[in-house]
């Protein structure tokens, strides 16, 4: 006598996969949302070439970075730039 359960039993193995499966894909997505989505971070540290979180570069000081935000504007000349950031005490 089967007991009901016939040949369902043979398939038990595909729920047991499926069900791992659909775990690893929500740990996935909870380390996605979690960290920002930002793919190419390492260790925090953004790609070369690349501003940091909040379109900061790091290592520069918040009056640099208002610096370079004018001179992008074209508020200040080439000159201009260059002696504020000697000024500030920082490289071009």
């Amino acid at each position: 006598m089967m007991w009901g359960y016939g040949l369902d039993m043979g398939w038990m193995w595909l729920w047991g996969v499926l069900m791992l499966l659909g775990i690893a894909l929500l740990v996935l997505v909870a380390v996605r949302v979690f960290s920002g989505g930002r793919a190419g971070y390492q260790g925090g540290f953004p790609p070369p070439g690349q501003p940091g979180p909040g379109g900061h570069w790091p290592g520069r000081s918040r009056a640099r970075q208002i610096l370079d935000e004018r001179f992008a504007k074209g508020e200040l000349t080439a000159d201009q730039y260059r002696e504020q950031v000697r000024v500030l005490g920082e490289e071009p």
